[in-house]
């Protein structure tokens, strides 16, 4: 058998196994119907564990190693799980969302929007805002239903720009996305084998590929507002050596090509985007939710550990707690906190009335459904075996 006759085999088993993950994902669909009518939760990590564990003593049958199909299936139930709590919050999906987001088509707050209203089985309206606040400005003034904005990444950390602008904006966090963040070196196609001398890129991606960038000699880094803009600038410059920070996806519409991959200093590179609109939504009790808030506590020693103790005292968990200058008060903070809970479980309507009394300001800034899938783990039939 010749090798185009393979490859054309292949093609089809791809297509073939396309095919079946999305048969899999409208059978999930059916089963998160199921569990609406039935109040049950989303996640049965025990019926997860043992079709993993069923799974690898099928695959060793067939000669495939239970890593792989562990690695396989992991990110396939994580669809299954995203996309369940999607509908139980949505319902079925059809015609499309309006999402404001910084940057132009290409930008990683585009793909991660088009992500987003993806997994809702919409299609996206995307508008494109030079900067955060313009996101915010967008959403408040009615112009698009949702806004979406990046608030930490997994190598550089929070974005403290838009912590800052949660603290004065009316809108409500409703729902999360992550986006895993794949940075590369993209020049015009011709130009691959040119000298580079100058790099475009957003801040966060110059930040998060510093380590890459701080080994090039005689190059200069300039910022820009978005990743899309910096692939914009490259892709229209005349003059060889231009270079941007993006992705390949983002790239390819700009007409570049990667001469370097994997930059992110950190394996993994992962962004956490929020999305925020004008009314609250309400999250199933079936869906595990996060609430986020922002306080500040009186200036005085142990203040901070006393509304920590409140929250430990109801059995809630800490999840982010981040600290932001407050301004016109030097030397004062205000606290960022994610906790894992529903804003309407007693638990935490009973530690918020608790940390109103004892703070000088809080606000909550939204409860949504948590997309943190914890990878089910089983023991492999052979390791089993030996333990």
């Amino acid at each position: 058998m010749d090798l185009q006759t393979l490859r054309t085999r292949i093609e089809d088993i791809d297509r073939r196994i396309l095919e079946a993950l999305a048969e899999r994902r409208e059978v999930a669909l059916a089963v998160a119907r199921n569990k609406a009518e039935q109040a049950g939760a989303v996640r049965d990590t025990e019926r997860e564990a043992s079709l993993l564990l069923r799974l690898m003593e099928l695959g060793s049958e067939l000669g495939l190693d239970a890593g792989y199909l562990t690695r396989l299936y992991q990110i396939i139930i994580e669809d299954s799980v995203l996309t369940q709590q999607a509908w139980m919050q949505q319902g079925d999906g059809s015609g499309s969302l309006s999402i404001a987001h910084l940057g132009t088509a290409g930008s990683y707050s585009h793909l991660a929007a088009q992500g987003y209203a993806h997994r809702r089985q919409c299609t996206l309206q995307g508008v494109s805002c030079e900067t955060f606040n313009d996101v915010l400005k967008s959403v408040e003034d009615g112009n698009t239903t949702l806004g979406i904005l990046p608030i930490e990444n997994s190598t550089s950390g929070s974005i403290n720009e838009v912590y800052d602008l949660l603290r004065h904006t009316h809108l409500h966090i409703v729902s999360e996305t992550y986006l895993s963040v794949e940075h590369q070196l993209l020049v015009s196609k011709g130009d691959e084998d040119k000298e580079i001398h100058t790099i475009y890129g957003h801040p966060q991606a110059i930040a998060q590929c510093s380590r890459y960038l701080s080994h090039l000699e005689n190059v200069i880094v300039l910022s820009c507002p978005s990743s899309a803009h910096a692939m914009e600038l490259a892709a229209s410059s005349k003059e060889p050596g231009i270079a941007a920070l993006g992705s390949q996806s983002g790239g390819a519409l700009f007409n570049l090509v990667a001469v370097a991959q994997n930059l992110a200093d950190q394996p993994g590179n992962q962004t956490r985007f929020i999305l925020i609109q004008r009314e609250a939504c309400h999250v199933p009790q079936q869906v595990p939710a996060r609430t986020s808030l922002i306080m500040a506590t009186h200036n005085q020693p142990g203040a901070l550990a006393d509304a920590l103790i409140i929250l430990r005292q109801h059995e809630l968990n800490l999840i982010k707690l981040e600290s932001r200058p407050m301004p016109g008060n030097p030397w004062e903070e205000l606290f960022y906190v994610d906790l894992a809970v529903h804003e309407q479980s007693p638990q935490w309507q009973d530690a918020l009335r608790e940390l109103k009394a004892m703070t000088r300001f809080i606000k909550v800034l939204g409860s949504y459904a948590d997309e943190r899938v914890k990878a089910t783990r089983v023991i492999a039939p052979e390791q089993n075996s030996r333990a």
